[in-house]
């Protein structure tokens, strides 16, 4: 009897490795460095890496106003001005070396001024093979200081009722880097102060110093050619083309990315000195993209959001719409007692209400309708009722509209981690009506809502009212919350930690930056008391802990460890 054949399976070829770095040797202050040939420009492109970005990976900082890595270089504030030398060559075009070996290096001067330094721009120099950099000699610091005694001329003394004080990069290098006196003794030339930009946006065309910062950012990244410059030679000004003009969604990264006060927000403008705010690094939830955030707060109350950078998500940018999506947090009507049947009560007596009634459920006469704006553990809690209940599970679907930069057509901030846990119906959505028509059947008896007024979507205050038992959790009240038997006050992702996965499977975590109001707690924290008392699951009382429970039962989020997200997260599959 013949054996059968055997096949044996071409195993898959391994990765090939990454193309050797191409490295060019310099010195930086005297310090013998490599340095990539060529690095990322603000496109992502390759390109000649410049005398700024090598004094960087030398760990020497050189001052800068205009270039900013995530913009098109201009090289128009000269602030990073370097002297520099290069390898000299002979008549036969060949290294002039010195009697050890070394290359002669030959310091740049001025052709009309000989032996007088020519510095060159950081920003726009390339790097060559031996070149020398001396961020640090005097003839560098005579330069800046000169830069900055320029930039100082016709700027207002203004800085103690500035908003950019504290954050200025003038003040800081006028510190660092200027002089304790000018030599200028003219009048200053003044420019318009307080211009209406646009609906959002203050300009003061006397603290601007023409880095045009805003100006590429509006043209290059964001598409909207809305600002330029007008008139000539001391009298230039930033302007938008029309009044009013300057109004996209993304225009209050021009705050962020302005190194001096000349722009400020009208939402933040005279609330709050930067010094005296608590920042706390969070992420927006206004739609599905998940940009990385810093919180400002002073004394429980939220006063900016700016953006944080990562690369993989948001670059360094934001909208506007999600930048001031924060007030609502702080509404005078926010739920802050827990109501039975109407009756202020505590946690204690609630949930023992609640763990009572579930426990006593019969198998599929639960609902549950848990939000995709929760986070992956608030959600993962709820799978775990929910499949110790036999429950009818689903999210509501909320759909906008994209633009071609950061704002996603999916509104709700997890919407993959609602169907990673398996809240949300393989449809979103689909199986509210089935819900809907379980309680007018009356085979749903019981209904939990997190974060939802379900009478906007199909379940209306006539079928809320057939039911046995509503449990509600919720921030602001609504018209399901009105109708609630069992009213839990929850919080905003600011008031506790947790993660949320956004629509490219980047799985982020956040941080608590201001404490919840009145008796309102994180849903996660009631939710993990409830699987315990209805299950008799003793899950992880911390947030760390609950995480790494989740990620190993859920498959989706496989691997992943909460100390391993770090400030930007980590990607899965979906």
């Amino acid at each position: 009897m013949s054996s059968p054949a055997i096949t044996t399976e071409a195993k898959p070829a391994a990765p090939a490795p990454p193309p050797p770095v191409d490295k060019i040797k310099i010195k930086v202050d005297g310090r013998e460095i490599e340095v990539p040939k060529a690095m990322p420009n603000w496109e992502g492109k390759l390109e000649p890496t410049t005398m700024l970005q090598a004094c960087a990976l030398a760990g020497i900082d050189v001052p800068h106003y205009c270039y900013h890595p995530k913009l098109p270089v201009a090289g128009n504030c000269r602030m990073c001005l370097v002297e520099f030398g290069t390898p000299m060559m002979g008549p036969d075009r060949k290294p002039v070396v010195n009697e050890d070996g070394s290359p002669k290096i030959a310091k740049q001067v001025l052709p009309y001024e000989p032996g007088t330094p020519r510095g060159a721009i950081g920003c726009a120099t390339p790097i060559s093979p031996g070149m020398e950099i001396y961020p640090s000699s005097p003839a560098t610091k005579q330069m800046r200081e000169a830069v900055l005694e320029s930039l100082l001329i016709n700027h207002p003394l203004d800085c103690s009722i500035c908003d950019q004080a504290g954050e200025c990069k003038l003040q800081e290098y006028s510190v660092e880097h200027g002089q304790a006196q000018s030599h200028f003794v003219e009048m200053k030339v003044h420019k318009p102060k307080a211009v209406d930009l646009g609906p959002r946006i203050v300009l003061d065309d006397e603290r601007c110093i023409l880095c045009t910062r805003c100006i590429r950012f509006t043209k290059d990244i964001v598409g909207d050619d809305a600002l330029g410059i007008v008139n000539r030679g001391s009298y230039n000004t930033i302007a938008a083309w029309k009044e009013g003009a300057f109004d996209n969604n993304y225009t209050l990264n021009t705050v962020d990315l302005c190194p001096v006060g000349a722009l400020t927000s009208k939402d933040f403008r005279f609330q709050m000195r930067v010094w005296f705010m608590k920042e706390t690094k969070s992420l927006c939830t206004s739609c599905g993209t998940g940009c990385n955030t810093i919180v400002g707060s002073r004394e429980e109350k939220i006063y900016r959001y700016e953006p944080r950078q990562n690369d993989a998500v948001n670059s360094t940018w934001m909208c506007d719409s999600g930048r001031l999506n924060y007030k609502w947090i702080g509404r005078e009507d926010r739920l802050k007692d827990v109501l039975v049947r109407g009756q202020k009560s505590t946690w204690a007596a609630a949930l023992k209400e609640i763990s009572e009634k579930l426990t006593k459920a019969v198998a599929g006469s639960v609902g549950i309708v848990g939000s995709a704006r929760q986070t992956n553990e608030e959600l993962y809690l709820l799978a775990k009722l929910a499949k110790k209940l036999g429950a009818v599970t689903d999210s509501v679907p909320r759909v906008g509209q994209a633009d071609k930069l950061l704002v996603s057509a999916d509104k709700n901030p997890n919407t993959n981690g609602a169907r990673f846990t398996g809240i949300a119906a393989a449809e979103m959505g689909s199986n509210l009506k089935k819900i809907a028509d379980g309680i007018r059947s009356g085979a749903i008896k019981t209904l939990v809502v997190c974060g939802e007024d379900v009478t906007k979507h199909g379940i209306g205050a006539d079928l809320l009212a057939k039911l046995e038992t509503l449990i509600v959790s919720d921030i602001l009240p609504n018209d399901t919350t009105a109708a609630a038997h069992v009213l839990l006050p929850g919080c905003a992702h600011v008031e506790k930690r947790g993660s949320l996965t956004n629509v490219k499977g980047r799985v982020q975590k956040f941080i608590k930056a201001v404490e919840p109001k009145g008796d309102a707690r994180p849903e996660w924290e009631f939710l993990h008391e409830l699987v315990h008392n209805v299950t008799g699951q003793n899950g992880f009382s911390t947030i760390e802990g609950l995480f790494n429970q989740m990620t190993a039962e859920v498959p989706a989020f496989a691997g992943l460890k909460w100390a391993e997200l770090g400030d930007t997260g980590k990607s899965v599959s979906i």
